[in-house]
Parts: C-alpha cells; sequence; structure tokens
C-alpha cells in the first residue's frame, strides 16, 4: 500500500481550486471569518498579549503580519502566536470523531505563508483547504485514541496541517512534503495535564504545532528527510501516540480526498468553550425557559464514558473550577451559567464571573451518570435532567452540537460573532474591512488590504 504521506502529499501538490466544489470554498471563506474574529479576540488577553510579545522578540525577516499587532516577524513565529490567539478563546471549529480544530492552524498558517510569499486569496483558501482536509483525516484514522493516552489531538495532528498549508503555497514537490510530513512526526506534542488547574498549555498547542510544521516545510525544502511511513509505520504517529490504528479506516479515509470534504463537516461554535459541552448547554438554556434558579434541587447528565476525565472528574474540583479558563472544562460550571444568566459569552469565564457564588451553588447540583449508548466520539450528545423542588422532572436531549452539518450557523450569525470578537480589537470601520477582504479571498483580492485591517 501507497504511504499515508506520500498520498496525503500527492492530495495537496494536485489539489486546486477550480476542482473544488463550490460549497466547500464558502465554507472555507466562513472558516477564515471565524478564526480570525476569535484571534482578535484574543490578542488583548494576557495570554494573548505574553505570546505575542514572544513572537515579536524572536523576530526573523518581516514577512508575517501578528494579528492584533503592529508587528511583523518570520512566518513560523507569526504562526506560533496566531495559531494560539485563534485556539485560545476555546471559540474555534470542531471536528467530531477526529476532535480537532482545524481554522486555529489551517487559516492562520496560510494568512502567514501566503503574505510571506506574496500569494493571492485563491493561493491562500487553496492551501487552508488543503492543511483542514489533511488534519482531519491524520485525526480521524484513530477516533477517541488520543484522547485516551492523555494527548491533545489538536496538538498532535496540527503540525501536518501546518506543513500542507505552507508546502502548497511554497509549491514544494511532493517528495518534499512527504519528508515535510515525516518530520512532523517527530515534532508532535501536547498532553492535556492543563485539566489539572486551568493553565494556559492547551492554548499554546496549535501555536506550537503549527510553529512546527512551518519548520518541517522549509527544512524538507532544504533536502532534511523525515520518514516515509510517518503515520502508519511500526514506530509511526498511531502506534507511539493512539497505540495503533485501523488499516481499513486509514485507507477509507485516504481514498475519500477530493471526493469528500471534511470542511463541511466542521462545527463552528456558538459558545467559547469545548464542543462535547455545547449541546449540553443548549438543553439548559431551554430548560432555563420553564424554570428559575432557585427551584433546581439537581441536575443530572447523562454521558460517555470518553468526556468524563476532561468535563467531569475529579467531580468536586468541576463544581468550583479554579479560574475562568478552567470554567470552559467544567460541565457543572457551564450549565450553571445558562441556568443562573442566560448566556455563556466570553465574559463568563473572566476569573472573577467563574467565582460567583449564586453559580457555583448550582453548578454543585450538577452530576452525572453514564450512558454506553452514546457513540462517542461519533456523537456529541446533550442529555440534561433536572428535578425541581416542587418534584417536577424536567428533561432535554440534543443529539448533535447547534452550528455542526446538521444545524449549521448563518452566514449572518457567524459575521454577529465576527463582528462582537473584532470589536474587542479593532475600531468597526476595521472590522468590516476585514469581513470585506475574507469575502474577496475566492475572487482573488490581494492580501494586503485584508493584513492591514488586522492590525493593532
Amino acid at each position: 500500500m501507497t504511504p499515508a504521506a506520500r498520498r496525503l502529499a500527492r492530495f495537496v501538490a494536485g489539489l486546486s481550486l477550480d476542482d473544488v466544489p463550490a460549497d466547500v470554498v464558502t465554507a472555507a471563506s466562513q472558516l477564515a471569518l471565524d478564526t480570525l474574529g476569535n484571534a482578535l479576540a484574543a490578542s488583548r488577553e494576557d495570554f494573548g498579549r505574553a505570546v505575542l510579545g514572544v513572537a515579536e522578540r524572536l523576530g526573523g525577516g518581516p514577512e508575517s503580519t501578528l494579528l492584533g499587532s503592529s508587528a511583523r516577524v518570520a512566518a513560523a513565529n507569526a504562526v506560533l502566536a496566531n495559531a494560539t490567539l485563534a485556539h485560545g478563546l476555546d471559540f474555534d471549529d470542531t471536528r467530531e470523531d477526529a476532535i480537532v480544530h482545524t481554522g486555529c492552524v489551517a487559516v492562520t498558517t496560510a494568512m502567514a505563508a501566503g503574505e510571506a510569499v506574496g500569494a493571492g486569496g485563491r493561493a491562500v483558501l487553496e492551501a487552508l483547504i488543503a492543511g483542514v482536509e489533511v488534519m482531519c483525516r491524520v485525526g480521524l484514522a484513530v477516533p477517541g485514541a488520543l484522547h485516551a493516552r492523555h494527548f491533545h489531538p489538536t496538538s498532535i495532528t496540527s503540525s501536518f496541517a501546518a506543513a500542507a498549508v505552507t508546502a502548497k503555497l511554497h509549491k514544494l514537490s511532493e517528495d518534499q512534503l512527504v519528508h515535510a510530513f515525516g518530520i512532523c512526526g517527530s515534532q508532535a506534542s501536547g498532553i492535556i495535564e492543563y485539566l489539572a488547574d486551568g493553565s494556559w498549555t492547551k492554548r499554546l498547542h496549535p501555536g506550537w504545532g503549527a510553529h512546527a510544521g512551518v519548520i518541517a516545510t522549509l527544512l524538507a525544502r532544504g533536502g532534511f528527510t523525515g520518514p516515509t511511513t510517518v503515520l502508519e509505520g511500526e514506530h509511526g504517529l498511531y502506534a507511539a501516540f493512539a497505540g495503533g490504528h485501523e488499516r481499513d479506516r486509514l485507507e477509507a479515509l485516504l481514498d475519500s480526498l477530493g471526493r469528500k470534504w471534511e470542511l463541511t463537516e466542521l462545527t463552528l461554535k456558538p459558545y467559547p468553550c469545548g464542543s462535547i459541552a455545547q449541546p449540553y448547554m443548549d438543553c439548559a438554556m431551554r430548560l432555563r425557559e420553564r424554570v428559575r434558579p432557585q427551584e433546581i434541587v439537581a441536575i443530572r447528565c447523562r454521558t460517555a464514558a470518553g468526556p468524563v476525565p476532561r468535563l467531569w472528574e475529579p467531580l468536586a474540583a468541576k463544581h468550583a473550577p479554579p479560574n475562568g479558563y478552567a470554567a470552559k472544562f467544567s460541565l457543572p460550571y457551564l450549565l450553571a451559567t445558562i441556568l443562573v444568566r442566560g448566556r455563556a459569552g466570553l465574559a463568563e469565564f473572566a476569573d472573577e464571573a467563574a467565582r460567583a457564588a449564586d453559580v457555583l451553588s448550582i453548578a454543585r447540583r450538577v452530576t452525572y451518570e453514564l450512558d454506553a449508548t452514546i457513540d462517542y466520539p461519533r456523537q456529541f450528545v446533550g442529555d440534561v435532567e433536572v428535578t425541581l423542588a416542587d418534584g417536577r422532572v424536567l428533561r432535554e436531549r440534543q443529539d448533535r452540537p447547534r452550528g455542526g452539518p446538521d444545524a449549521p450557523l448563518t452566514r449572518a450569525e457567524i459575521e454577529a460573532k465576527f463582528r462582537g470578537n473584532a470589536a474587542l480589537a479593532l475600531p468597526a470601520d476595521r472590522v468590516e474591512r476585514v469581513i470585506a477582504g475574507v469575502s474577496g479571498l475566492a475572487a482573488d483580492a490581494p492580501l494586503a488590504a485584508l493584513l492591514a485591517a488586522l492590525q493593532s
């Protein structure tokens, strides 16, 4: 069998936007807008200022824009910051099954590498699409297995996406990209111990992965080699990080390249927290229409076993997360903020908001039970049952996250989300210029005006 890295590289090298269906191109444009808004909002956060400052000090040739900043640095250092920003608020897209976040890597790398080589809008979209398709397939081959071994799937797969994007824009040969992918395998990293205390390392994962992918591509262009069987080999990525893989599943994913587009399967988030939690939050929002918080005696959720270590346990810690970032990975807090406040926007994940006594009082009433019928990670199900003081029991269930292919956000909703995020960093006129600039990518508009609007 032809090695997976070569089949992926052959797809990337041969991809032409002319052969991509119109709905996929539209989805790519919407993903770009959503991702850039998330990054702009994060550029004013403490972690955002920290990573932007480091990228600026790392410097390099001034070839790529730092989002929300006036500085330009080497492309590899730009994506270190920009991809971290784009993922840092947990407001970015997700591909279910793989549980990878694609735009934070593919969009930011396409912008940085595209600027570095003077590419037009169509080439940027073309590379972005290639990156998403590669990243999804690398993760989809081992659904749930990376998380089960305490790795962050986005972190493990991100360098492959960034290498695909950069190679496409630098016009690397198929052989060179195979070597770049081979190098990526030895750079893969990212554990999920951030769950213990809400520290910032998860935010960095796609930034570090994108940085590694750009570096891998530059090394391969310079003649550096990597193993062709980096994914499926005896000592490859899947053996090391996932405990193995199903050959037939990987073969089917590779066979669908250019025929099935994972871009149209992405979920864009209405809430700035993990996708697995969001169906539960929608359930809580509907329940809130029928109950008052002071009436609630108990809240019980049904969940698959897979999300338990990330969203539920240790339960006492999830009942009172230590800070706003940890609150994003606490289903008790997420349900409570919806039931008490009726919202879960960026403000609800400030440290002070996460300590609110009325919210934590409701959070402590939340428990869970395992439901073996939930086919996680192929299903992100929300199932919430509320017991009231008068003995009534109310229940809501939702089988998929809102914002996914079954219930996509409208263009108006995506633009409204972007405006709310971008307004935290840019004046209103430049927010509208970014929207226009992203809309013009498919018509091959130059990047200069868009990039100028993205700077502070």
